[in-house]
């Protein structure tokens, strides 16, 4: 973060999100004054809270996107919620402290991750070990002569290992350095053997969210274990993630992915506009403003209790969007309107706009649909005269119908490839190169999606 500029940040949104420079550029702004509040004096530090920005515009502009690859630039923990799907206390719905909850199990996720490259190499080596040692010595089932379980088997004790000669010793050594050999050079992988695992806790849906009992009672109950029949390329893998999960300290893991949501953590709202009503009528505008309410504490800065432990929400960054085609910003609660200072209006996509769009990002759809091809051996080239008229049939779709923003463009690319995609993949088709051109993309576009024929319009 250290060398990451508001301009240099502006320049990494720039290569996955045309226009929108005002939105970009007061973001970029917030992201810095984070790190910047990392670096004041602690005393000054807890007094400085982030500006959270509302961001005003129509679908399909880029205001989630600003967001999400913001978060990810700097490798915070994010979350995506729309507003609409929580409700007042009292009704049936979502808890609006689940968007807390489940920041939190994100940024969890995400550090355990960080935390699982680092001790993969040494994870694998005892993975290896693992796995000579039920090559050279497959696991017997646990039981007596009598068929019955015995005393040690219910106890989960393991049976007494017996006790070897020297030359018995020597030969088993050489087996295992025998059997290591192999699977480096990579013979054993479509073996099959017989290995332990742990089976997953039940659990419950509460709230839309799964728990499990094993949490709820504290991890009391015992672990259950199965035997599975596995190759030893899948073996590796599920060895490989339970060592992990031994070197892993979990509450090192807790601490700092609850530091990192408390301090980094980005919760983006979406369709605010859809709980703003009109102050002092009744019926679904009371509940709408009861949300409002209830969002408002989390905003404002609070302590959620989560299974995890307390986590404070003052100094997250919330990012609030919505169109306001109908509600305006007024027709939020005054309290929820000071909580996010910052505004920023998002312009609607014009036809230039989508020329970028398809040419620039590092994920144009041009590229993307090109890659997915490829696999079929279908090499596709889009002409200058394509582009344009690609960005013609999507910016006129949008005039005509709903404006649905840069996500027409997904419509119109599947109803432009659709015989290719739906003929490429046949084993018998030989490679070949398409080239795609502005009279292709006009004869293969239809209904809503077809260029406006203006000739009628002309006397």
């Amino acid at each position: 973060m250290a060398e990451l500029s508001p301009r240099e940040i502006v320049r990494e949104l720039d290569r996955y999100i045309i226009g929108q420079a005002e939105a970009k550029k007061m973001v970029a702004i917030a992201l810095r004054n984070r790190y910047r509040r990392s670096q004041v004096a602690e005393s000054m530090r807890d007094e400085i809270s982030p500006k959270n920005i509302l961001m005003i515009g129509p679908t399909g502009v880029g205001k989630t996107e600003i967001a999400r690859r913001l978060a990810k630039l700097v490798n915070a923990p994010f979350i995506k919620v729309e507003a609409t799907k929580f409700t007042e206390v009292g009704y049936v719905g979502r808890d609006v402290e689940s968007i807390v909850r489940d920041l939190v199990e994100n940024s969890i996720r995400m550090v355990r991750d960080e935390h699982t490259k680092r001790v993969q190499k040494r994870a694998s080596v005892l993975a290896e070990d693992r796995l000579v040692t039920l090559l050279a010595h497959p696991p017997k089932k646990q039981g007596n002569a009598g068929g019955g379980l015995s005393l040690d088997f219910l106890l989960g004790k393991k049976p007494a290992e017996p006790q070897l000669t020297q030359d018995e010793q020597q030969e088993v050594a050489r087996k295992r350095d025998d059997i290591r050999q192999q699977l480096m050079r990579g013979e054993l992988e479509d073996h099959e053997i017989e290995i332990e695992v742990e089976e997953a806790s039940p659990s419950l849906e509460v709230g839309g969210n799964s728990i499990s009992l094993g949490d709820m009672m504290g991890n009391m109950m015992p672990k259950r274990t199965k035997l599975r029949h596995v190759k030893v390329k899948e073996a590796r893998k599920i060895l490989e993630q339970e060592e992990c999960a031994k070197l892993i300290d979990d509450d090192a893991v807790q601490e700092e992915a609850i530091r990192r949501a408390e301090q980094n953590g980005i919760v983006f709202i979406d369709e605010i506009d859809k709980i703003a009503g009109h102050r002092g009528g009744s019926g679904p505008d009371v509940s709408r403003e009861g949300v409002q309410r209830d969002i408002l504490p989390i905003v404002e800065g609070s302590t959620v209790n989560t299974k995890y432990g307390p986590v404070k929400t003052d100094y997250m960054l919330f990012i609030a969007a919505g169109a306001f085609h109908v509600a305006k910003v007024s027709d939020l609660i005054p309290e929820l309107q000071g909580r996010f200072p910052v505004h920023v209006t998002l312009k609607s996509l014009t036809r230039d706009d989508f020329k970028l769009i398809l040419t620039q990002p590092d994920n144009a759809l041009t590229r993307q649909y090109r890659a997915l091809l490829e696999v079929d051996k279908v090499l596709l080239t889009f002409e200058d005269s394509a582009i344009e008229a690609i960005a013609d049939a999507a910016y006129t779709a949008n005039e005509n119908n709903e404006d649905i923003g840069a996500r027409r463009l997904h419509a119109v690319f599947e109803q432009l490839l659709e015989d290719i995609s739906f003929n490429a993949g046949d084993p018998q088709m030989p490679p070949f190169e398409l080239k795609i051109n502005g009279e292709y993309v006009r004869s293969h576009l239809s209904g809503e999606n077809a260029p406006a024929d203006l000739r009628k319009y002309i006397i």
